[in-house]
């Protein structure tokens, strides 16, 4: 059996100074940079940025194609007009807006946008998801 978890999520990217300046407009500092790749501390996690050719030779398929896949990454806030701010300074940094914020099914609220190698991210409310002090999200007890 393995952990239930996940500690590194690495994309791969088309033009590594391009992402890491998309990143730092985020607001977004580097913890590590290495040859390569760039290591942002997260959460308990850590988002690396690695060439899409280096990251398909790492994983033992050079040459192959890589895409973005169906994925999306997330990030919560505690408010409407917090996930409103982020979406603004995401836009303002060259990101594709692919829908803006608003009040959506399920009860919250949610925007997407693209990073430059259309990386896909939500920013979102959910009121039946509170975050930690520290910005962490742990689900609550099933009912």
């Amino acid at each position: 059996m393995t952990p239930q978890r996940v500690t590194l999520i690495t994309l791969g990217v088309d033009d590594l100074e391009r992402s890491k300046a998309f990143y730092a407009a985020l607001g977004w500092t580097p913890a590590q940079v290495q040859e390569g790749i760039v290591f942002y501390q997260l959460s308990g996690q850590v988002l690396g940025l690695f060439g899409r050719v280096a990251l398909a030779t790492d994983q033992g398929r050079p040459g192959a194609k890589l895409g973005t896949g169906a994925v999306t990454l997330a990030q919560n806030f505690a408010s409407e007009a917090e996930v409103d701010a982020a979406f603004e300074i995401a836009a303002a940094a060259g990101a594709a807006v692919l829908k803006r914020p608003e009040k959506v099914f399920w009860g919250g609220y949610s925007g997407y946008f693209a990073d430059p190698d259309g990386h896909v991210w939500e920013l979102a409310m959910n009121p039946f998801w509170p975050l930690d002090e520290d910005g962490s999200l742990t689900l609550p007890e099933a009912e």
